[in-house]
């Protein structure tokens, strides 16, 4: 829930999670008067690097989260899967509200909760077992994708089922899962929005998404004409979903643009990767935005204000990013951290071009 005042200006954003995330919110906080407050297990937070306070300490430490929350005059969170459980007692200081993190950590309970909107995932089944999976593939078909129903992101806990015997070549994890059937699509597109505490909603302009190796690439706009034909349907699906969890905040859906329509593929309960073009190209960004609805102020402008817009995510290496520099269309967002693991999120560069 939000606060039941606006935040005044020296007031303080606590967030949850200390990554690139929460770095970026922080930024976008700043220029609006407020201190923002990270919380995070990790000691290398690239968040806290420009915050004014830092609390590391589990998740699970009731303690820490009392005197972090005591520090702070609204809270929000950066990253999904923090663990709910512990976070009860500040049930009502939080926004988005923690029935969003609930839904979005689990799939089963998030394609259910969709499909009782009226929107369509892509055929599922949990899975528990290996003949939970052997039954799933036998009424949905393959190919297809087996996933963990929680914890997973950037394509970690998937695997690619092409054939009954690459099921039974899965080694299935010690946790629930969920099957699903392959979606033929001719695009990838997000539906990002932001939730006043009042009720109010505005929209971006829906981007196209490239995946490789399960994370995101790459986003541009304008999207091809396949997804804009869909974008509608899916704000409004989003908009109930946003309704039905008295949302606050931003909130990003993710869906298929396939011949029959929209299908839904998933939620993240906070800003997401495929907005971060937003900064350069829109009148607000979903960072501002995000931080004027958790504080009870007036949403900002989301129109776009640039004729074409391309954000491509920085993965591993990034010693040599400042050569993008040389493109008077590049805005360059480097996030602070240390290891260049392959696979990582390093940084971002978003090119604009206006008339």
């Amino acid at each position: 829930m939000p606060p039941s005042r606006t935040v005044e200006v020296g007031g303080t954003i606590g967030i949850l999670g200390g990554g690139q995330l929460g770095r970026m919110l922080a930024l976008a906080a700043a220029p609006l008067g407020y201190r923002c407050h990270i919380y995070t297990p990790e000691r290398d937070s690239v968040a806290a690097e420009v915050a004014a306070e830092v609390t590391v300490a589990p998740f699970t430490d009731p303690l820490a989260l009392g005197r972090f929350a005591e520090a702070c005059d609204a809270i929000t969170f950066e990253w999904e899967n923090v663990p709910t459980a512990p976070l009860q007692f500040l049930a009502d200081r939080i926004a988005p509200g923690l029935r969003a993190l609930e839904t979005a950590q689990d799939r089963v309970k998030e394609k259910r909760f969709v499909e009782n909107l009226g929107g369509r995932p892509a055929p599922y089944a949990p899975v528990d077992s290996a003949d939970d999976l052997a039954r799933a593939i036998e009424r949905i078909g393959t190919p297809g994708v087996l996933k963990t129903a929680r914890d997973g992101y950037d394509g970690k806990g998937q695997w690619r089922i092409a054939s009954v015997r690459d099921a039974q070549a899965v080694r299935l994890p010690q946790a629930a899962c969920v099957y699903e059937g392959w979606v033929q699509f001719a695009a990838e597109f997000s539906v990002i929005l932001v939730r006043s505490a009042t009720g109010e909603v505005r929209f971006w302009d829906s981007t196209e998404n490239r995946h490789d190796g399960g994370i995101l690439s790459l986003t541009r706009w304008p999207p091809s004409p396949v997804v804009a034909a869909q974008v509608d349907e899916a704000r409004g699906l989003s908009l109930r979903i946003a309704d039905a969890l008295g949302y606050v905040g931003v909130m990003t859906a993710e869906f298929f643009a396939t011949d029959n329509g929209p299908v839904f593929n998933e939620m993240a309960p906070r800003v997401h990767n495929s907005g971060h073009w937003t900064i350069e190209g829109a009148a607000t960004s979903q960072f501002e935005n995000h931080i004027r609805a958790v504080a009870g102020l007036p949403l900002g402008d989301t129109s776009t204000i640039v004729t074409r817009a391309e954000m491509d995510n920085l993965i591993g290496d990034v010693s040599a990013a400042h050569s993008v520099l040389s493109d008077p269309a590049a805005h360059l967002h480097l996030y602070g951290k240390s290891e260049a693991r392959e696979g990582r999120k390093m940084g971002h560069v978003t090119r604009t071009w206006i008339k």
